[in-house]
């Protein structure tokens, strides 16, 4: 009995720490590879930047699979979102109304047909008793079908001429002018190479926001609680009074709208809609993320701090393949393995 403790510890310990164990490692080894560029404020921005979007959407998939659910439709989500919030932004610019008005209330349309799309997940799992894996395949294929059907398979330019843009790329400088040295302007705080200031983006401002907000709804919340006795033990939820269905109903709805969101993010980045690239394999980053960060896939148990830790791992994988000139065909098989293995360490540490 007593050389199975060490083991049973060291399983103990990989499913509380082992996100962070993993991070420290592969931390280690990108700083092996490149040396201060890597450990650079400015490298580190523009990871987080690139992971931004994908990082909404694993939060959302915390929730979901926190309540024993999975959600396979994210990414077509975020492309149908983003091809009907532009279009409806650029008709309103062709109507003549302001950049303002004509990209706010585009951005509206975006995230609330990402609510729509994940409010109709919802009701075919509650109400129309269909496993959430069924259910969200088929919103995988009919929501980008949408997409592509709203733009004959091309892409849909913004008419906005600097605003949309802006939101997905402009942010808070983190540096400040001090003066200036032969006529040229002299900062002082984070800078790029170009010596110029080093902006916080909108869009990780977002993702960070909403992990906050969604480690909070998990963890201190009445909705949170019941998503983990839901997805624990359903039969001792309903017991317990709980409305089963209405829990898991909200949950498929919030990932509908930060699915939205993100697409909004990634749209606004780019200032078009590719509706045959845009959100195209964003469903396995999110699981990978969530099951990283130590999310259990069969529910009852999850934590968003590890879901954002899990996605700054997914991208130090991906920045450590590209710079070893692994060609990204083969990212995804990495990906998947990656995920497997998360769920056998899970699997050990519970058995």
């Amino acid at each position: 009995m007593s050389s199975h403790r060490p083991l049973a510890t060291v399983q103990r310990m990989l499913e509380k720490w082992g996100v962070l164990v993993a991070f420290a490692l592969l931390f280690i080894v990108s700083t092996a590879k490149q040396g201060t560029d890597f450990v650079s404020p400015e490298n580190f921005r523009t990871m987080l930047n690139s992971n931004a979007a994908v990082g909404v959407l694993a939060v959302g998939m915390t929730l979901v699979i926190v309540s024993a659910g999975i959600d396979l439709s994210v990414g077509s989500i975020v492309v149908l979102a983003a091809a009907l919030g532009t279009t409806a932004m650029n008709a309103l610019v062709g109507a003549g109304w302001s950049e303002g008005s004509a990209v706010l209330l585009g951005a509206g349309c975006t995230v609330l047909a990402g609510l729509a799309a994940g409010a109709i997940n919802g009701s075919l799992v509650v109400f129309g008793r269909i496993a959430p894996f069924i259910a969200t395949l088929g919103g995988l294929a009919a929501y980008r079908s949408m997409a592509l059907a709203i733009a004959d398979a091309g892409e849909i330019r913004s008419q906005s001429p600097t605003l949309f843009a802006k939101l997905g790329r402009g942010g808070i400088p983190l540096a400040w002018e001090s003066g200036s040295v032969d006529g040229q302007t002299v900062y002082t705080g984070l800078l790029n190479a170009g010596g110029k200031p080093l902006t916080l983006t909108y869009s990780i401002i977002i993702f960070f926001a909403v992990a906050i907000a969604a480690q909070w709804l998990l963890s201190m919340s009445r909705f949170g609680r019941h998503l983990i006795a839901v997805g624990a033990n359903e039969t001792a939820a309903r017991y317990a009074g709980l409305a089963v269905g209405w829990v898991r109903f909200r949950a498929y709805a919030l990932m509908g709208l930060l699915a939205g969101l993100a697409g909004l993010m990634q749209s606004s980045r780019m200032n078009s809609v590719s509706t045959s690239g845009l959100g195209v394999g964003n469903e396995l980053d999110a699981i990978a993320a969530v099951v990283i960060g130590g999310t259990s896939l069969r529910g009852g148990f999850g934590r968003v701090w590890g879901t954002v830790v899990g996605v700054l791992i997914l991208g130090m994988i991906t920045n450590i393949l590209t710079i070893s000139n692994v060609s990204p065909y083969w990212q995804g098989a990495v990906k998947g393995a990656v995920i497997v293995l998360a769920v056998l360490v899970q699997r050990g540490s519970r058995e």
